[in-house]
């Protein structure tokens, strides 16, 4: 099965331990990511996911929901909350775990308008896997939306990688693409899948916001050149 992510959670889920996920990408190599942060409680989460949990109301819709571990929190508390995951290994554990309301499917074939807060975490940005397709994503999650609803989403601006110690930025002349576009290739145990994923700036972030018809502002900024904004309908 070509679902990496799915594989390392559906094993920690069922023996409490899981070797590294390892993440390449165009710019980096050889990073890991532990398949316990799919299973974080409340109290490890980083401050912008706590205050983006402490801003949801009404019906929520958490997209990309990975495990659940802000459904399960966002339940517990008596929020109706729908969790909408891609992977079927990942809805299943969700399932497992007793989250209600879950839905295997990709965001873009998903089409049911009932929510009051649409919650994208964990570079809830990097769906979009581009600037033209963080356009679609945010123009479809708005047709999602009931009257007077919001999007929680977080990013990072990855400007940092390209400074010098000296402060200087170095910049890919050959390139056309926005810097944060990224190509991602994620792989667990024998399971290998490449994607494109977007971090982005805030100012990129709201000036795509506004395009789509909705507006766009900072909520909190986190510790690592990342940030939780609030999308609204105009």
């Amino acid at each position: 099965m070509n679902d990496p992510i799915g594989l390392a959670i559906k094993e920690y889920f069922d023996r409490g331990k899981a070797p590294q996920i390892n993440i390449d990408s165009n710019y980096t190599e050889g990073e890991e990511l532990a398949p316990s942060y799919f299973f974080r409680n409340e109290k490890e989460l980083p401050r912008i996911e706590k205050t983006a949990l402490k801003n949801c109301k009404g019906k929520i819709l958490d997209v990309g929901a990975a495990a659940g571990c802000h459904s399960l929190i966002l339940q517990k508390k008596g929020y109706n909350i729908t969790a909408l995951e891609k992977s079927e290994l990942a809805a299943e554990v969700m399932k497992k775990q007793g989250i209600v309301k879950v839905i295997n499917a990709d965001i873009f074939d998903y089409h049911e308008k009932q929510f009051n807060t649409i919650l994208l975490l964990m570079n809830g940005t990097g769906i979009g896997g581009n600037i033209s397709g963080l356009k679609k994503l945010l123009a479809h999650l708005k047709s999602l939306l009931l009257d007077g609803g919001q999007i929680l989403i977080d990013s990072s601006d990855i400007k940092y990688l390209f400074e010098e110690e000296d402060g200087s930025k170095w910049v890919d002349l050959g390139s056309t693409s926005y810097y944060g576009e990224m190509q991602y290739e994620v792989s667990f145990r024998k399971s290998s899948v490449k994607f494109d994923w977007l971090f982005v700036d805030f100012n990129t972030l709201q000036l795509v916001a506004n395009e789509t018809g909705l507006s766009c502002k900072l909520v909190e900024k986190g510790d690592h050149f990342d940030y939780l904004a609030q999308l609204k309908l105009q």
